[in-house]
This record gives structure tokens, C-alpha cells and sequence, in this order.
């Protein structure tokens, strides 16, 4: 399971640094490069730092949609960042390392274990990114093209290089990208295929826990679902997200009232305890495969097959319709 750090992250003041874009910088704009080399400085205080004119491209100002290009030169002003935090265990990041499913020159696939986020932050101490670079020091460029939760379990893709992270974020926008979930939900799935056409809002709790919900006012979000094989009181169901939305397919499927089983912040309270006396610890949720064309427009396809306590779970509940 994901450690916890009690502790907020140490910071320590940043000096003023004059790096010069290379190739593979070239092409982000200026926002993100400052999120990565100023790590932990709030947003609202980057984008102020931007807007005064602290940043310098070339020695001028410029706005935080500017594109870097090759050979620009960036003058980093001092900033409060985020101390690196204590290295993560070397077998916790060896057995990421072996959870790679491909790797090329460009991109690296990994199915993600239940429990493990994507990334380090808001208490949670290191993420596949963080355990994947300490395992693999040379991958320094490792980036996130994509984001599952951290209850999900399955294909996750990491960009090697900043060129292929731009090529997939222009894939992802271009609708380019299928996605395909395995999942079980509460009840006897009766809609066949099924297109949830729901826009949805994210709130932010007390705390800043984010919590979605159906509203006209949210952002569209689509999910086609279809029938796998029903349990009777419980349906598999594959899913296939048109759109990226934060929790969607999980919103989606509770709006429809059939819940995900093990899902403790939309789920049914009562399926779930029952769900657990028959071995389910966590949310049944699977990342099945994800395939989107290559830059030479070949299909790139991945499948990380059901996890073993998922698959140990419907062999269970098989037994007893």
C-alpha cells in the first residue's frame, strides 16, 4: 500500500538559475517548465511571479502560454521549493521496475497495482513516477502522459522524452486515444450498451479532497459501457471513457445507480461491507488496455491482464449465484 508522510515537505530558497532549452524542452510552454524546475511553489505564486515580469525568456517578459523553443535562454528567479524528500525503499522501486509491460526509446507502460499514485504529493510520499525514476536513475525525462486513480489498478503510460509527451498530450486532445476498463458494479446491469452522456463538476471538500458530481454545469463527459457477464447481484461491465474527466467512469456509473463494488467515496456502503466479507479490499476497477497510433500511424496496443485479487474475487462470487 501507498505510504503516507505525516509531515508536509520540507522547502528550502531557490537561487536565481539561467537555463538554456534544448531540443527536448522545446515546445512546453513556460507554466509547465516552472512547475517542474521550481518543485512545490504554489500556482497562484508562479503565475504572479510570471505575470511581475521575474521570469525572462531571452531577457524579456513573456506570458505563461509562451512556447519555449530551442536555444532559449530562461532566468529562473529565487522561489521557496520543495526539498527532495528520503529516497524510496530500493524494493518498493524494483518491483515497479518489473511491473513494465513495454519499453522503447520513447514511452514506457506499466500495470499500475492498486493503492500506488501515479505521483508523490499531498501527503503520499512516492508514486510510480518517483519509484520508476529511483529504480531507473538514467530516465530523468520520465513523464506522466495520463493519469488513472489511485485506487485503479492497470496500464499506465510514462513518456521517456519530452517530444514523445508532447506527441501523446496532442493525441489525447485529438480524441486519438481508446481506453478500455474492466469494472464490477452493484446490481444486474439491464441498459445493454450503453452511451452516459453526463457533464461533471468537481467540488473540493473541506481539506481539499476533491469530490465529483452530475451537474449542468460541469464539463461533458461520455463513457460507453457494455455488459461482460453478470453475477446476478453484481455486473462486469467494459468501459470505454470518450473523455478524461477526474472519477468519471466511477460517477458516471453511480448516476446510473449501479456503483462501483469497493468504492468507498461513491459506492453503496452496504454492497461494499458485504463485498468485503467475500475478500474485496478495494475498488473494482481495472485499466484493461489502452492503444492510440504511433508517430509513424501504426496502432500502438497495450493490455495488462485483471489483477490477481480481482480475478480471485469473481471466481468467488461465481461460486455462489
Amino acid at each position: 500500500m501507498q505510504q503516507k508522510s505525516d509531515k508536509g515537505p520540507a522547502q528550502v530558497a531557490s537561487k536565481v538559475r539561467k537555463v538554456r532549452i534544448d531540443a527536448e524542452q522545446a515546445g512546453q510552454r513556460i507554466d509547465n517548465f516552472l512547475r517542474r524546475e521550481l518543485p512545490g511553489l504554489p500556482k497562484g505564486r508562479l503565475y504572479r511571479i510570471l505575470r511581475r515580469g521575474q521570469v525572462r525568456v531571452n531577457g524579456g517578459r513573456i506570458r505563461a502560454e509562451y512556447k519555449l523553443q530551442e536555444g532559449d535562454e530562461v532566468r529562473i528567479p529565487p522561489a521557496r521549493v520543495r526539498v527532495p524528500g528520503d529516497a524510496p525503499a530500493a524494493g518498493q522501486a524494483a518491483r515497479m521496475a518489473e511491473r513494465i509491460i513495454f519499453e522503447d526509446k520513447r514511452l514506457l507502460v506499466v500495470d499500475k497495482p492498486s493503492g500506488v499514485a501515479v505521483h508523490g504529493g499531498s501527503g503520499i510520499s512516492h508514486g510510480v513516477i518517483e519509484l520508476l525514476r529511483a529504480a531507473r536513475p538514467e530516465l530523468r525525462d520520465l513523464a506522466l502522459v495520463h493519469r488513472i486513480d489511485r485506487e485503479t489498478s492497470g496500464c499506465l503510460v510514462l513518456a521517456k522524452r519530452r517530444s514523445a509527451l508532447r506527441e501523446l498530450h496532442e493525441r489525447f486532445r485529438e480524441g486519438d486515444v481508446q481506453k478500455h476498463y474492466l469494472t464490477l458494479v452493484v446490481g444486474d446491469w439491464q441498459y445493454g450498451e450503453q452511451l452516459i452522456d453526463k457533464p461533471l463538476l468537481v467540488q473540493n471538500r473541506k481539506g481539499g479532497e476533491r469530490h465529483v458530481v452530475v451537474s449542468k454545469g460541469g464539463k461533458p463527459a461520455q463513457t460507453r459501457v457494455a455488459l461482460s457477464r453478470t453475477f446476478g447481484k453484481f455486473s462486469l461491465l467494459n468501459c470505454a471513457p470518450e473523455t478524461g474527466r477526474t472519477h468519471q467512469i466511477r460517477v458516471h456509473l453511480q448516476a446510473l445507480e449501479h456503483p462501483i463494488v469497493g468504492d468507498e467515496r461513491y459506492g453503496d456502503e452496504e454492497a461494499n461491507k458485504q463485498a468485503r466479507k467475500l475478500g474485496l479490499k478495494r475498488l473494482f476497477l481495472h485499466a484493461q488496455s489502452i492503444a492510440f497510433p504511433d508517430d509513424s500511424g501504426n496502432e500502438l496496443h497495450f493490455t495488462a491482464p485483471l489483477a490477481d485479487d480481482l480475478e480471485a474475487f469473481l471466481e468467488r462470487i461465481s461460486k455462489r449465484k
